[in-house]
């Protein structure tokens, strides 16, 4: 099994603890009610939210996929930070054993946010994931961190 890590960060004008409590605590309704294409819906299987927990989600009719399992790993409102895995789907082929996220949320000097995001690929075997294969990867990430910045700037209430 070899391990592939990337890291990236995007900035929001969004305070750390509102976009932590809107990307995190709340994605399960957030994201599937702004992004119906991406997430369908997600239902808990077992577990309170916290450590353990697992998830389905099932992704909308834009995903090429059908739908995930998603574990959390730890989650700590204090820090701001929230790790979890994707453990089955089909997402993960028959060269992923599993993807781990971990997500911070820090604090910028503008009195935004910035999240930090590592994603670790436990491949089966010596699978090579390609360039284009992270960016893509990438590109929804942010677009979906971008996306829940745009509901709550235009959603104060929120």
């Amino acid at each position: 099994m070899g391990v592939i890590t990337y890291e990236m960060e995007i900035s929001s004008k969004i305070p750390p603890a509102r976009m932590f409590k809107a990307f995190v605590l709340d994605a399960d309704t957030v994201i599937p009610k702004i992004l119906p294409q991406a997430i369908k819906s997600v239902e808990v299987l077992e577990g309170d939210g916290g450590a353990g927990t697992i998830k389905l989600i099932t992704f909308g009719e834009g995903s090429q996929y059908k739908s995930v399992k998603h574990k959390v790993d730890s989650i700590d409102k204090e820090s701001l930070t929230y790790s979890y895995s994707i453990i089955e789907g089909d997402a993960l082929s028959d060269k992923i054993e599993k993807i781990s996220y971990e997500v911070k949320i820090e604090a910028s000097s503008d009195g935004g946010s910035v999240c930090k995001n590592t994603s670790k690929y436990y491949t089966v075997g010596e699978v090579t994931i390609t360039e284009d294969q992270i960016k893509a990867g990438k590109e929804k990430a942010s677009a979906m961190f971008k996306a829940v910045e745009t509901y709550l700037l235009a959603n104060p209430d929120a």
